[in-house]
C-alpha cells in the first residue's frame, strides 16, 4: 500500500510537472504550484510568495481548505497582508520569520508544531488562530530556486491532514522531497515565464519604438503608427462580435489578434528609409525649403527691371515729349505690375497642390517661365527654371511622379523588412497583414497589385483603418483634415470604386466604429452629424446607396 501511494504521488508530480510547463497565464501558474503542493501533501493549507527587487517576500496566493480561504491569484480577491521583509529595518537578516528565513538560509524549514518551535516569531499565526478560531500545526517551507541557483519565490504549506484519521500531522520527509521537486520544477517554469514575458515586453516596446521614431521622424504624421493600429483593432473586435451577415464565422484566437495588433504597429516601418523632404513636401516647391519665396523674389525683381527699362526710357525721350511719355509709361508700368502681382497670387495658390491642375493654369506656368529676367551677370535668363516648372504643373498634390514613387515604395521596403525577420510560428502572417494595406480589391493597387480574393480580412481591414486615419488627420501638410461626413463619403466612393473591402466597410459603418473612433482621437469640430442612408456605397436596409 505504501508502494502504491509513493507511485501516485510521484505520477502526479510528473502531471503537476507537465502542467507548469504548459501553463502561460501567470496567475493560473502559481495557482497550480500551491494547489499541486497541497494536493501532494494533503495539506489543508498554503501560501506562495515571489520575492520581490525591492527584497520582500510578496503574498501571491493563500488558500486555506477548511476556513474557506481563497484569496490572490485568480480570484481577484487581493490579500490584505503587507510583504515580509527578508532585512529589518537595522539590516539584519530577518530570522524571525519562517518565510524569510528559508530564503535568507536557502533551505527547507519543515516544523512540527509551530506553538513549540524555537528561533521563530509565531505572534502573527497565534492572534490569525485566536481570531479564525483555527490551530496553525506544522509548517513546511520551501524555497524555489531557478536555474542559476536564485531564489525567487516560497512556497508554505501548513497542517498536513492524515488521509485516515483526518487530523493533523508533520509533514514527512516524503513530503519534504516531493515538494522541494515540485519547487524546482517551478521555479524554473516560472522563470521561463518570466523570460517570455519580459522578451514579449521588450519585443513591444521595440516595436513601438520604431512607431514612435516614423512619428517622430514627420511633424505631419505624428501619431499615425499608433492610431492605426487602434482603429484596426477595433475592426477586427466587431467582426469577431457579428453574428450575422458576412462575418458570421469569423473569429481569432488570441495569439491570431496580438498577430494582427502587432503587424499593425509595423505597418509603415519601411518609411524609415523615405527621406523626409518626401514624406514632408507640404507644397510642390519644396525642399528643404519652400522655394515659392525665391520666386516670389523673383517677381519683385522683374517688377524693379521693367520700371528701370522704362525709366531709362523716359530719359532717353526728348525733353517735349518727355511729360507725354512719362504719363503712358505709368500706365503701362501700372498694369504690368497688376500683372505681375496677380501671377505671384497665381504661382502661390498652385503651389499648393490643393486643387487639380486645369489646362488653362498650366498654359499660364508656361508663359510665366518665360518671362525674362536679367541675371547678376547681365544674363538674359528664363524666370522659372525646368524642375520649377516640373514641380508647379504637377496634376493634383505636392508629389512628382518619381517622388510618389519613393512614397509609394516604403511598403515594398516594409515588406523586404518584415520577410527577412524570424518569425516564431504564432507570428508568421505579420507580413502578409502588414504589407496589403496599398493594395486594391480590383488588383490595381500596390506593392503586389493583389485582388480581394488573394487578400485576408485582416488585410483588408488594416487598409481601411490606414485611409480612415490619414484623412481624418490633423497633422498632415498637404491637406485639411476631414470631418466625419467628407472621410465616410470618400470611403464610400472608393468601395463602389472597387478600392476597399465592401463588406468591412459596412462593418464599419454599420457599428458605428467611425464614431468610437472619432470621440476617441479626432477634434470635436471634426464629428459632423453623418447620415448614413447617404453614404455612397454603403448598404443600408439591403439597398446600396449609389449617391
Amino acid at each position: 500500500m505504501r508502494q502504491a501511494e509513493l507511485l501516485n504521488q510521484l505520477e502526479r508530480l510528473n502531471a503537476i510537472g507537465v502542467a507548469l510547463s504548459s501553463e502561460p497565464d501567470n496567475k493560473r501558474l502559481l495557482e497550480t504550484i500551491l494547489l499541486g503542493a497541497k494536493e501532494l501533501t494533503n495539506a489543508d493549507g498554503g501560501t506562495l510568495y515571489t520575492v520581490t527587487d525591492e527584497g520582500k517576500l510578496k503574498f501571491e496566493i493563500m488558500r486555506t481548505l477548511s476556513l474557506n480561504i481563497s484569496i490572490g491569484g485568480t480570484t481577484g480577491k487581493p490579500i490584505p497582508f503587507s510583504p515580509l521583509p527578508l532585512f529589518l529595518d537595522d539590516e539584519t537578516p530577518n530570522h524571525n520569520m519562517v518565510a524569510a528565513c528559508s530564503v535568507l538560509k536557502d533551505q527547507t524549514i519543515n516544523i512540527d508544531d509551530a506553538y513549540l518551535a524555537d528561533g521563530f516569531d509565531f505572534s502573527g499565526t497565534r492572534a490569525f488562530d485566536e481570531k479564525m478560531h483555527y490551530r496553525s500545526k506544522s509548517f513546511l517551507t520551501v524555497p524555489m530556486k531557478n536555474h542559476e541557483g536564485e531564489i525567487i519565490g516560497v512556497l508554505q504549506l501548513i497542517n498536513a491532514i492524515d488521509p485516515k484519521t483526518k487530523e493533523v500531522i508533520a509533514f514527512t520527509q516524503s513530503h519534504q522531497r516531493l515538494v522541494e521537486s515540485l519547487a524546482s520544477q517551478a521555479a524554473v517554469a516560472m522563470t521561463n515565464q518570466n523570460l517570455i514575458g519580459g522578451l514579449k515586453g521588450l519585443f513591444e516596446s521595440f516595436i513601438k519604438l520604431i512607431a514612435d521614431a516614423i512619428d517622430e521622424k514627420s511633424p505631419y504624421t505624428g501619431g499615425h503608427c499608433q492610431r492605426v493600429p487602434e482603429l484596426t483593432m477595433m475592426l477586427a473586435e466587431a467582426a469577431m462580435k457579428t453574428k450575422s451577415g458576412p462575418f458570421r464565422d469569423f473569429s481569432m484566437s488570441e495569439k491570431e489578434f496580438y498577430e494582427l495588433k502587432i503587424a499593425a504597429w509595423l505597418h509603415d516601418c519601411g518609411k524609415v528609409t523615405t527621406p523626409e523632404y518626401v514624406m514632408d513636401k507640404a507644397t510642390k516647391l519644396e525642399t528643404i525649403y519652400d522655394r515659392v519665396h525665391l520666386i516670389e523674389q523673383r517677381f519683385d525683381l522683374l517688377k524693379a527691371q521693367r520700371e528701370n527699362a522704362f525709366l531709362r526710357l523716359m530719359l532717353d525721350a526728348e525733353s517735349e515729349n518727355r511729360q507725354r511719355y512719362e504719363q503712358s509709361m505709368q500706365q503701362e508700368i501700372n498694369s504690368i505690375n497688376e500683372q505681375l502681382d496677380s501671377d505671384k497670387a497665381f504661382i502661390r495658390k498652385v503651389n499648393m497642390g490643393s486643387e487639380s491642375m486645369r489646362e488653362e493654369d498650366h498654359e499660364r506656368i508656361m508663359s510665366i517661365a518665360n518671362y525674362e529676367l536679367i541675371d547678376a551677370a547681365g544674363n538674359t535668363t528664363k524666370f522659372l527654371t525646368d524642375d520649377e516648372v516640373y514641380n508647379l504643373t504637377i496634376q493634383r498634390g505636392t508629389l512628382t511622379p518619381e517622388e510618389r514613387g519613393v512614397i509609394n515604395n516604403h511598403i515594398a521596403v516594409t515588406i523586404q523588412m518584415l520577410e527577412a525577420l524570424p518569425y516564431p510560428k504564432d507570428l508568421m502572417r505579420v507580413p502578409e497583414y502588414a504589407g496589403g494595406h496599398h493594395e486594391r480589391m480590383d488588383g490595381k493597387g500596390y506593392p503586389k497589385g493583389l485582388t480581394r480574393d488573394e487578400m485576408s480580412i485582416p488585410a483588408r481591414m488594416m487598409g481601411i483603418a490606414d485611409i480612415f486615419e490619414a484623412l481624418t488627420a490633423e497633422d498632415r501638410p498637404y491637406k485639411k483634415a476631414k470631418t466625419l461626413s467628407e472621410t465616410l463619403t470618400i470611403l464610400g466612393k472608393m468601395k463602389l470604386d472597387h478600392h476597399v473591402d465592401p463588406d468591412i466597410f459596412d462593418l464599419f459603418v454599420r457599428e458605428k466604429i467611425y464614431l468610437r473612433y472619432a470621440e476617441r482621437f479626432l477634434d470635436p469640430s471634426q464629428i459632423d452629424e453623418v447620415d448614413e442612408t447617404r453614404i455612397p456605397g454603403h448598404v443600408s436596409f439591403g439597398v446600396i446607396n449609389t449617391l
